[in-house]
C-alpha cells in the first residue's frame, strides 16, 4: 500500500516519486514524441481534481520533435508560474480525437495546502462528502 506521507499533490503519473529532474523530464518527452504525440504544458494555482481545465503555456506543440524545445518551454512556464503548478500533457491525436496519454506534474509551489474533507449530513441519513482545496481560501492570484 502507498501513502501520502508528505501530503502532496497526487495528480498524474508519477505523482508518488520525488520530483522529476529535467534529464528525467527529457527522457519522458523522448518517449512521448517516439510515440507521434503532441505535447502541452499547463498551470494552475487551483489544484482541485476536479479542476481538469487547466491554463495553457502557449501552443500545444505538434510538430515539435526536439525534446530539448519543450524543455525550454517547461522552464519558461516554471519562471513565469513559479508558486503554481505545471504539468506536461502528452496527446494522441490517430483516432482523430486529442486524448492524453501521459500527464505529470513538473512544478509545485513550495508550499501546498492540501485539501479537507467535509461530511454533509443531507436527507434521509445520508450522508454527502465534498473536498474542499485550501487553496481556494484567498482569491485567484493570491493563493501562493
Amino acid at each position: 500500500m502507498m501513502t501520502n506521507t508528505n501530503q502532496r499533490l497526487t495528480q498524474g503519473q508519477f505523482s508518488f516519486l520525488p520530483d522529476l529532474t529535467d534529464a528525467q523530464i527529457t527522457k519522458q518527452l523522448q518517449y512521448a514524441l517516439r510515440q507521434g504525440w503532441a505535447v502541452g504544458i499547463e498551470y494552475t494555482d487551483d489544484p482541485h481534481p476536479r479542476n481538469t481545465y487547466w491554463e495553457m503555456f502557449g501552443n500545444p506543440m505538434f510538430d515539435l520533435r526536439d525534446p530539448a524545445g519543450i524543455l525550454l518551454e517547461i522552464n519558461n512556464c516554471r519562471k513565469t508560474f513559479a508558486s503554481h503548478y505545471v504539468r506536461v500533457t502528452a496527446f494522441d491525436a490517430t483516432r482523430g480525437v486529442e486524448s492524453p496519454k501521459m500527464s505529470y506534474l513538473v512544478n509545485r509551489p513550495a508550499n501546498e495546502p492540501g485539501f479537507g474533507l467535509v461530511r454533509q449530513e443531507v436527507d434521509g441519513r445520508n450522508i454527502r462528502y465534498t473536498i474542499h482545496s485550501y487553496a481556494t481560501d484567498k482569491g485567484e492570484g493570491e493563493r501562493y
